[in-house]
This record gives C-alpha cells, structure tokens and sequence, in this order.
C-alpha cells in the first residue's frame, strides 16, 4: 500500500543523506518534495501542512544543521513525526477485552469494505491468540446471503456462530445474540452490522439502535483503503455518529496510496488497531505506528517478520530442519518446505517489505524472478519427483526431467534452473551451519540488536549485523535476493537465482 510513498519519500531522503553539511535551503527544498509526496498520496492537506512545519522546525534547529552527519538526523525527525502522525510509539492499540463476559465488539462500515471477512478473521485471531470463546452473528439482512457466509465463515475458522432465523431485523437480532452468548457462556461476542454503499440516515440509526441495545465495548469501523481520502470521510462521520474505538484498514495488500493510514488518525483521534492484508482467515496485521513508519521510510519490520515466522512455522519441523542443516544436510524435500513456508508468510513481496534495506528495484527483481507463480511451480515440480529424486537430486538425467516436467506442467529449463538453486542453497547452508551466532540465531534466538531509524535506513549499518562470510549488502543487494550475485537466504527465506542468462 506504501509502495509509491516509500519510493518517493527515499528518493528525497536519500539526496540529503549523501551531503556532508545541510542549509536551510536544502532543508525547505526537501520538505517542499515531501509534502508534494503526501498530498499525492492522498494524504489530508491539514495533515500535510502540519506534518511538514513539525518536521520544518526541528530540522533547521542547531541539532541537524550542526550535526555530523545532518542528513541522518532529517531521516530520524521524520521517522519520528510520521510515528507520531500514525498515533505515537506509546498507543494501545490492541482490542480491549476488559470487560465483563460477554464483551461485545461491534463491527460497522459501508457495504464491500470487508466487515464480514474481517470479523471472522479477528474472531480466528481472539480464539487462537487469546484462548477466549468467541460467538459471531450477523445483522446484516439487506445484502443477499450476508448470513449464511458469515456462517461459512465461521465453519472455516471454528467459530459458533448464531442461527439464523428468517425475518428477524437487526435489533431483534443483537437482542437475542446477546442473551445467547451470555447464557452460552461465550468470552466474546462480535455483531456484523448492515453496511450500505454510501451514508445514509437511516443506516446511521440501525447503528445507533443496536449500539443502545448491545452496549458494545468496542466499535471496530471497517474502512476499504482503495478507497483514499474518502475512507477518512467516512471514518470522520462514523465517529461523530455512533462513536468508534478504533478502525481496520482493509486491502493493505493493495496498490492503494497510503494517504488514509496516514490520515485517519489525525484526523479523528481514533487508532488504527488492524491491517486486513489479504483474502486468507491469517491475513490480519496488528498496526504499530513504528513498525508502519519504517516501512514507508524503508527501514524494514523485522519485528512483524519474526512475529509472522513465529505464527506460521511448525516448531517440530523447524527443530528437524535445524538438526538436519547442522550436518550440513538440505535435500529437495526440505527446499519444498521452504518454498510453501514462504508463501504461508506472505510470498517474496510480503517479506521483502519487512527487510531492511532492500530498495523498489529489489523488490522488483525479487517478484520478477520469485513471484507466487514461481513459487507454485516450484513446489510442483518437487511433488512430481520421486522419493529417490527428492534426496539426491544427482539421479536426475534427461529422461527424469521430462518426466517431471510433463507431471508438474513445466518446462525441462525450470527443473534445471530449481536445481540450481538448490545447489547453492545447500552449499549456504553448509556454511551458515558452520557459523555461530549467525543471522539466524540474532532473528530467531537472542533477537535482532537493537537500531535507531537512521541507522536501520543504512545498509551498511544493517550490513554489520550479518554474519562474518555471508554475501554483504551492495550491489548484488542483500543474501539471497537477485542482483548482480546469488547468496542464498537463510532457513525461512529460500534463496532467488540471479537472473544472470549465459553468454
């Protein structure tokens, strides 16, 4: 979703962090590209103009223009402003539960904004997460079929839903809901409100009436990204109305400009609590202000990376994986399971996003040469080999290929090319294996060190966070991702081929 912001916003950065000393021209010259960016990105003009005099004043204080190194210290006031934009490092934003049984979350918007998927992927998120029982229902009796898929739903994630009965209005629905979750003995229960394609009055008091009779705890409103500066308007009306305690920003997956993630809090006072960032009953990010803030400043998320690999890997299989790479062993199978962990983490795009360092053009070059097509082809090829194949991948002569090529749907090319790849990811892991305290164990065991934005901005600094014998950050872009070298990624990561064609 930020995808234009960042590449404009590092554009900008980047031309002050190459100069040695800073004047107050290039400061306002700077800003004024900035605020071209956020207005362009449909961020809200009075958040804009506010945005940029914060930054304005501290940036031609004594503290840049005197500093060593100026153009850093602008990087670092304006990943500061942005988190406070977004609502602060300090914000709660998690869904309050305290309250007494059942606690009642509302959810509101307009009509294919996404309020049912998304009430049926955080009652996924509160059963699994937060051990609570959670009951959904809906309420929604205009849009045809809005209760039974509310109920498919609720069959896909293994959450009680409420049945339905035909001819009941939306008042007479969260009567009963909240006598049956309370008589059910339910944590939590989460009411699915009627939208519509615009506001209307008449919506506005259906809310307000199950609002009086469910006394909601929270207030989720539901806003479409897609759809810009408007998705603020309607956050702005909803609060002033009914009063919300917080919004999901769906379709942050999109290629929507970013401009209400920014806007939205400054301009109601209400926290964003979640990003909708997919189709799947997973896809739900907790919004943290920094973490969002250094995406857009391309400074990574590792923090929201090993919270993703936390949820998604196996720890059986990670711990036999990490065994069998100890002895220096990486077979086919184990290349197929790191392909479909990939995919289940959000595919090459998701995971290069939350990286530090990684550039617009390396992104690009990552989807062009491991987008999810790849990967699916991939992962076929693997599950139309032989056992035999699988664990030594040396048996495989012409004949095999064509085989496998004709049972995966591939070329005989593609095979070869996944060979490759193989070969030197098993000759990384060979060596990772030999290394101690290397990148992994800082991700996933003691935790990455702590960085300052500024130098999480720099992937030099990033550079000496990698263990001593990897590839290094430069040209051929980070371990593993295409560029003018192959790495190789570490366990979670698979590596990318070069895209180099022979002469």
């Amino acid at each position: 979703m930020f995808e234009n912001l960042s590449g404009r916003l590092g554009d900008v950065l980047s031309k002050l962090k190459g100069r040695g000393a800073l004047s107050e021209k290039d400061v306002d010259e700077a800003m004024r590209e900035v605020r071209r960016a956020l207005i362009e990105a449909d961020v809200a003009l009075p958040v804009a103009r506010s945005f940029i005099d914060r930054v304005k004043e501290r940036a031609v204080g004594q503290e840049v223009l005197k500093s060593v190194t100026p153009g850093q210290q602008v990087i670092k006031i304006v990943h500061d402003e942005l988190v406070e934009m977004l609502g602060g490092a300090e914000a709660d934003t998690s869904i309050s539960l305290r309250a007494a049984s059942p606690v009642v979350i509302m959810m509101v918007g307009l009509q294919g904004s996404g309020k049912t998927t998304s009430t049926a992927k955080i009652a996924k998120r509160l059963t699994a997460r937060e051990k609570r029982r959670v009951m959904m229902a809906s309420l929604d009796t205009r849009r045809p079929a809005a209760q039974e898929q509310l109920r498919i739903l609720g069959e896909q994630v293994d959450v009680a839903t409420l049945p339905i009965v035909a001819g009941q209005q939306p008042v007479q629905i969260a009567k009963r809901a909240v006598e049956a979750a309370r008589l059910g003995g339910f944590d939590v229960l989460m009411l699915d409100t009627a939208g519509r394609i615009h506001i209307d009055e008449e919506l506005m008091a259906e809310v307000a009436q199950v609002r009086d009779i469910a006394s909601p705890h929270e207030t989720l409103l539901v806003a479409d990204s897609l759809t810009g500066q408007d998705a603020v308007n309607v956050a702005e009306q909803f609060n002033q109305r009914i009063g919300v305690t917080g919004i999901v920003l769906t379709r942050a997956d999109g290629d929507g400009r970013g401009g209400a993630a920014l806007s939205m809090r400054a301009v109601t006072g209400v926290p964003i609590k979640l990003l909708g960032t997919g189709e799947k009953m997973d896809a739900l990010e907790d919004f943290t202000a920094q973490r969002i803030a250094g995406r857009i400043l391309g400074m990574g998320d590792i923090v929201s990376l090993v919270e993703k690999a936390a949820e998604t890997i196996d720890a059986e299989k990670a711990e036999k994986m990490a065994a069998r790479l100890r002895k220096g062993q990486f077979d086919l199978d184990d290349l197929g399971e790191q392909l479909k962990q990939m995919s289940r983490m959000g595919g090459m795009k998701g995971l290069l996003g939350m990286l530090p360092g990684v550039g617009k053009a390396q992104m690009q070059a990552a989807q062009a040469h491991m987008g999810d097509g790849t990967i699916k082809r991939q992962v076929a090829i693997i599950s139309s080999m032989t056992k035999e194949e699988r664990e030594n991948p040396k048996v495989l002569n012409a004949s095999r290929k064509k085989r496998i090529a004709k049972g995966s749907g591939t070329e005989v090319q593609e095979i070869n090319r996944l060979l490759k790849m193989h070969r030197q990811m098993a000759d990384m892991m060979k060596a990772m294996g030999r290394q101690k305290g290397g990148l992994m164990s800082k991700l996933f065991g003691g935790g990455m060190p702590d960085m300052p934005p500024e130098m999480a901005a720099d992937p030099k600094a990033v550079e000496k966070l990698m263990p001593q014998g990897l590839p290094r950050i430069g040209p051929g872009g980070l371990p593993g991702l295409p560029g003018s070298g192959f790495g190789g990624m570490p366990p979670g990561l698979p590596g990318l081929p070069s895209g180099k064609k022979k002469k």
